[in-house]
């Protein structure tokens, strides 16, 4: 992509939307225009902060947090000059809510700052579709305009709506008052069903929770630690799975027996896992997808040790029974009769439930989106799923690539959306240096 790009319409208003509008407008360009789309009331919540659930904290700690690529401290800075914490506490893992806020002020500041020169424009409206022009792009809105640009770039983020069958989203309006001694069904067992346990709890429910995955397993929790140092030359790009998964677990083998805990070695390869992925044959991608993902989310997506804590003790207790298995038929009566099939045995166990949510994190076909813009543009075929269906496919520099294969210099996505081409994309310090990478490229 060449040139200059002087006026931009961001597709959605949540973190990713934020954080690429922040770096964009640190351009001194008196020209440039950047237009910020949202849906929702509010700007910088999305789906993953507009919880009001104090127990639903960030899972990466608070000094790696900042909105700014460049400035990393910005977060931390900003809890401390709000008295939200104090030194001695790091590492600190924010509440979420807490987090949406100062999304929601960096905002604020950068309209108060681009009122008189006009750079910034904010619409709380619905996006319907965006058509490319002999000029630029064209987005339509659900109140019946539209808005023009040069290009247009999708920052919708996570999908909302489950595409489980009889599973819901937490949360969401059919999430609807429960009986609190009601036992209920959550598939998946990561992050996402920690937050439906703690939600559940919030609202005094007391019932059992049957928490069902591939694997059954549990995120493993944070410690303080430090990465260990590794360099590009050191790892071994381009090989199938298996050498890789080879290489890596005696990696940490031989850390740990030098006192290094596992968690240094998974935060010391951080800076390369898009390296990694991209430089990986399709077939070692879809593998990893089928088979290892599980393992990897467990030790790369951790809890904070608080909430490790309070999970732990509750599947000790018995309120939340992990099983390792896959539903295998649903039928819906006065609640739902379960079957699921165990992995271990193969035996098939039955379990009557009040309601299903869906924790089972990543769509698993992008052509099924319940977001109107992404599905009117795969429809139209001016955008494909990537190979393995999980995202938008798009090139290194964030472009949206057609059903004919051809990259389009005026639709480009960032974030979650884009996890197909970066994989490891889904969390704010990866969002921020995608953002600072494509603002640099956008604005020449």
């Amino acid at each position: 992509m060449t040139g200059r790009a002087n006026s931009i319409i961001i597709v959605g208003g949540g973190a990713s939307g934020v954080v690429l509008a922040a770096h964009l407008l640190k351009s001194p360009n008196p020209d440039l225009r950047v237009t910020l789309i949202e849906k929702r009331p509010h700007f910088g919540q999305g789906i993953a902060y507009s919880t009001l659930l104090s127990a639903h904290v960030l899972n990466v700690s608070a000094a790696g947090m900042s909105a700014y690529a460049d400035d990393p401290g910005n977060f931390w800075r900003w809890l401390l000059e709000r008295g939200l914490a104090t030194p001695e506490q790091a590492p600190v893992y924010a509440p979420r809510g807490v987090y949406a806020r100062y999304l929601g002020e960096l905002l604020d500041d950068l309209e108060v700052r681009e009122q008189a020169t006009g750079r910034l424009r904010l619409i709380r409206e619905e996006s319907l579709s965006i058509t490319p022009t002999a000029s630029g792009v064209e987005v339509a809105l659900a109140n019946g305009t539209s808005v023009v640009a040069h290009l247009a770039v999708l920052a919708t983020g996570h999908d909302e709506e489950s595409a489980q069958g009889h599973a819901i989203r937490m949360g969401s309006e059919a999430d609807t008052a429960l009986p609190p001694d009601s036992r209920v069904m959550v598939l998946g067992t990561g992050l996402s069903m920690v937050d439906a346990f703690l939600s559940l709890e919030q609202r005094g429910h007391r019932g059992d929770i049957i928490a069902v995955s591939r694997r059954g397993l549990l995120p493993s929790p944070h410690r303080k630690g430090n990465p260990i140092k590794l360099d590009v030359a050191d790892i071994p790009l381009g090989t199938q799975l298996s050498y890789f998964v080879g290489w890596f677990r005696d990696l940490i083998r031989e850390n740990q027996k030098a006192g290094i805990d596992w968690r240094d070695v998974v935060d010391g390869l951080r800076p390369f896992n898009q390296k990694i992925w991209q430089n990986w044959p399709s077939s070692a991608k879809r593998r990893f997808v089928e088979h290892t993902k599980a393992w990897w989310d467990i030790h790369r997506h951790r809890m904070a040790p608080e909430v490790y804590a309070r999970v732990t003790e509750a599947v000790q207790s018995g309120r939340i029974r992990l099983v390792a298995g896959r539903v295998v038929g649903i039928i819906a009566a006065d609640g739902f009769t379960v079957e699921v099939q165990s992995r271990h045995t193969q035996r098939l166990e039955t379990f009557d439930v009040a309601r299903i949510y869906d924790c089972s994190g990543i769509v698993r076909d992008i052509s099924t989106s319940s977001n109107s813009v992404v599905r009117s543009l795969v429809d139209r075929g001016l955008a494909r799923p990537d190979p393995l269906r999980i995202g938008l496919d798009v090139s290194a520099n964030c472009e949206i690539i057609a059903g004919d294969g051809s990259a389009s210099a005026k639709l480009l996505a960032v974030g979650p959306l884009t996890r197909g081409t970066f994989f490891e994309i889904d969390a704010i310090p990866d969002i921020r240096v995608q953002c600072a990478r494509l603002s640099k490229q956008l604005l020449g």
